[in-house]
């Protein structure tokens, strides 16, 4: 696991602010944070060179796109081996609709967050891919019927 880098409070006020509108222009952002622009710029790069910042995404409304299902599901591998592990990560992470995978403690091994047009096509997406891949033991799927959070805003510890 990774140490935390030390961050002073403008730091995690710019990191805080970029998590909500990573389009805000530097200009902008200079004048939220009370510095002029070319340190603030300065510090966001350092914070990107340093691996705070790993990406900037456009967030889509999934069904406006036409993916109106999403899933959880739980997985069950048949071993712990180190080579199954790896298999299974390999092989999920070739199917696009799975858009995250965690290795996890308790009464599985790994959840997944899928997600899909619609239910036939989800029924597709387990029979044709996800239960063909030997490494599963057994899986459970849990359907999202509503989202009530769905924040991308991590909050940012004090030193």
């Amino acid at each position: 696991m990774n140490k935390p880098i030390k961050l002073d409070a403008t730091d995690r006020k710019i990191l805080y602010i970029l998590q909500g509108n990573a389009k805000i222009t530097n200009a902008q952002l200079s004048k939220e944070i009370g510095l002029s622009p070319a340190p603030t710029l300065e510090r966001v790069k350092k914070l990107e060179t340093l691996g705070l910042i790993r990406s900037y995404h456009a967030m889509l409304d999934n069904s406006k796109v036409g993916l109106g299902v999403t899933t959880f599901i739980q997985v069950n591998l048949q071993s712990h081996k180190k080579s199954v592990l790896d298999v299974f990560v390999r092989k999920i992470g070739e199917i696009e609709n799975v858009v995250e995978c965690h290795h996890i403690t308790g009464a599985c091994d790994f959840i997944l967050k899928v997600i899909a047009p619609d239910i036939p096509s989800y029924q597709n997406l387990i029979l044709e891919k996800i239960s063909e891949i030997e490494e599963i033991s057994n899986m459970q799927s849990m359907v999202i019927l509503s989202t009530e959070k769905d924040s991308k805003i991590m909050p940012i510890p004090e030193n």
